[in-house]
């Protein structure tokens, strides 16, 4: 069940790396302290509640409350975002806004400066209803080594996984897709993925 404390994730993705999953329709962005509820923690020069990220169908907004640059300009108004977009929060957190997959509206936060969130991941996924992992380059994160994708997906309350060909969910096994816990490991033939709830 994708309840309100399962609102954000670790995506574990064995020989790739570790990522945040947002799964609710807005993410806010601030400094990493133990007091700030804030689902994108920076270790950064930010301030504690500094920006939100807000999905409305298939397109992103970004409300500012501290000092944004957007496209190299300061931004004071909820502002929409585009694919590779540059986001600049206080004077040196810089962040790529990009959605890579044509039939997903996910989208994916990379870090441009050596800053990061806490807990470390590789990047963030603003999750819509399907996050997309495999060899392609437009997937949502790119699993060189894959042979086939792996969907995870929302199907009414519960999140999914699909895979051509047989997966095994926490030690059963299924033929195409199965549902996922907030704690899952997922596996395959030339595949790994672990879910961590936050």
């Amino acid at each position: 069940m994708l309840e309100e404390p399962r609102k954000r994730m670790l995506l574990w993705v064995d020989a790739v790396g570790g990522f945040l999953v947002c799964l609710s329709p807005q993410a806010i962005l601030g400094q990493a302290l133990p007091a700030c509820d804030v689902d994108i923690p920076l270790s950064a020069d930010v301030s504690r509640r500094h920006a939100m990220i807000r999905r409305h169908a298939d397109e992103y907004v970004i409300e500012p409350w501290h000092s944004v640059l957007l496209r190299g300009r300061e931004v004071e108004q909820p502002e929409p975002l585009r694919d590779g977009d540059r986001i600049t929060l206080g004077k040196s957190m810089q962040i790529e806004f990009t959605q890579p997959h044509a039939l997903s509206a996910t989208a994916r936060l990379i870090f441009s400066s050596r800053h990061s969130t806490q807990p470390a991941a590789d990047g963030v996924m603003l999750m819509s209803d399907s996050l997309i992992l495999g060899p392609q380059g437009h997937n949502h994160i790119v699993c060189r080594e894959w042979t086939r994708d792996v969907i995870l997906f929302r199907r009414s309350d519960q999140l999914w996984c699909r895979s051509p060909g047989g997966i095994e969910v926490d030690g059963a096994s299924f033929q195409d897709e199965a549902p996922i816990g907030p704690n899952s490991r997922i596996e395959g033939n030339d595949f790994s993925v672990a879910l961590e709830t936050l």
